[in-house]
C-alpha cells in the first residue's frame, strides 16, 4: 500500500492503485488527492483538509491549514 504525506496537516494518507497493491491484494479508497491551483502550483491534500479549504484557494490558503 502506498502512502503519501499531506501538504496541508503533514498526516500520511493512503494512495489508492499501484504497484503497492499488486502485491497485498488491498483495496479501498484513496485518502486524498492532488489539487493544482489556478497559479499552477500543485499540492497532495487529504480530504479533511480539502474541506477546510475555501471556494477558488491560494497558496496561502494551502499554507494555513497547517496552523489549523
Amino acid at each position: 500500500m502506498a502512502r503519501k504525506r499531506c501538504d496541508g496537516c503533514g498526516q500520511r494518507v493512503r494512495i489508492a492503485g499501484g504497484i503497492g497493491d499488486l502485491w497485498s491484494f488491498e483495496g479501498g479508497p484513496s485518502g486524498g488527492l492532488t489539487l493544482e491551483l489556478a497559479d499552477g502550483t500543485e499540492y497532495f491534500l487529504c480530504f479533511d483538509c480539502l474541506g477546510r479549504l475555501p471556494d477558488d484557494p491560494t497558496p496561502d490558503d494551502v499554507a494555513a491549514l497547517d496552523g489549523r
